[in-house]
């Protein structure tokens, strides 16, 4: 008889810092983490006048010597632009402030030489801030690149509700397409033998049943919301992490919403586009699409393409085109996707159109 031999590695954050002027503590978690003297800050206009230049003060103040790179977009050139000039300055680590550019280019570059990265986000808007996978545009189309789980995250609270409450509910959906996601991962498990790990599944799907139950306190400026909604986002990281895949976040909602960037000259916030997601391809699975619908209304998420600015053209050629994303990952898509006239139809059904 052979003996157990399978084994795992998992990747996961040393230190979780969330809550009020959590900013605050940067200095003691770098020096706890034993990073080297030298960073580099990556930010946007918008971050670093919210918390970049407090950041780099306040590292610069016990001893760090910090180099601040400030970003346009997230697209490859901008990625080795920052990993030449980590590389350059002899950069021991990277940190990301921001809510997704930023810290996808952090994590991409620090990726890429091999150093670690620190996530400090100023929105909650999607579980990019905490999870293994960075969303960098490759020739003009949105690409979801190997990166590394942050060493750190600093998430001030105080900050995040400050937000436009409009990010802080794109996280929401984010946090609540986990369910599809599993369930599809629990189809590719039955139908294609695919790996499953039901500790993952089971927090992935916690996660996103609390936020559910706790919808109608999920308010605009309340950090109470915000601190409930990080917290969320970071567990919704860690199922990723326990996974070694982003399996338990990301299903056939996910690749609706990639179809959705593709297609769209302009889209929505990718946590909104994965909410709506989450709304159809729950009533393809039999489940209980109407109290996620009901969720994202009381949060003050879209619950239909009009109110997310998206043509019902759009919706319907996106579902149409979803299984072509990432085709070696099973949904409830199968590998033939939907028709035109059932794509439109399962629209209307779940009155996203």
């Amino acid at each position: 008889m052979s003996g157990f031999e399978k084994s795992k590695r998992m990747e996961l954050p040393r230190e979780v810092v969330v809550g009020h002027d959590a900013l605050d503590e940067a200095p003691e978690v770098c020096k706890h983490l034993g990073l080297q003297d030298s960073g580099i800050l990556v930010c946007d206009e918008t971050t670093r006048s919210i918390a970049g230049d407090k950041v780099k003060d306040l590292l610069e103040d016990v001893g760090f010597d910090i180099d601040m790179v400030t970003i346009k977009t997230a697209d490859g050139d901008t990625v080795n632009t920052v990993s030449s000039l980590a590389t350059e300055g002899k950069a021991g680590f990277a940190l990301g402030v921001g809510g997704g550019q930023p810290i996808d280019i952090a994590k991409a570059a620090s990726f890429n030489i091999g150093i670690p990265f620190l996530s400090v986000p100023t929105a909650a808007s999607h579980d990019g801030i905490v999870s293994s996978r960075a969303s960098i545009t490759m020739d003009g189309v949105k690409k979801s690149l190997d990166a590394h789980t942050p060493l750190g995250v600093i998430a001030d609270t105080g900050i995040i509700s400050q937000s436009p409450h409009r990010l802080l509910a794109a996280g929401c959906g984010d946090i609540i397409s986990n369910l599809t996601a599993v369930k599809d991962w629990k189809l590719a498990q039955r139908l294609r033998n695919e790996d499953y790990s039901s500790y993952a599944a089971t927090l992935s799907e916690m996660v996103a049943k609390i936020l559910i139950e706790n919808a109608s306190h999920i308010r605009p400026g309340l950090e109470e919301s915000s601190w409930t909604v990080v917290k969320g986002l970071v567990s919704s990281g860690v199922s990723m992490s326990i996974a070694g895949s982003s399996r338990p976040a990301s299903g056939s909602e996910h690749k609706f919403s990639h179809a959705l960037d593709m297609i769209c000259e302009k889209p929505a916030l990718h946590g909104e586009q994965c909410g709506l997601g989450t709304i159809m391809m729950m009533y393809l699975h039999g489940g209980d699409w109407e109290s996620i619908k009901e969720a994202l209304w009381i949060i003050g998420a879209p619950t239909t393409a009009k109110a997310a600015g998206l043509s019902n053209e759009d919706v319907i050629n996106a579902l149409v085109k979803a299984h072509e994303i990432k085709p070696e990952r099973y949904t409830i898509l199968g590998y033939k996707g939907m028709t035109t006239d059932a794509a439109e139809r399962l629209a209307k059904t779940t009155m996203v159109i």
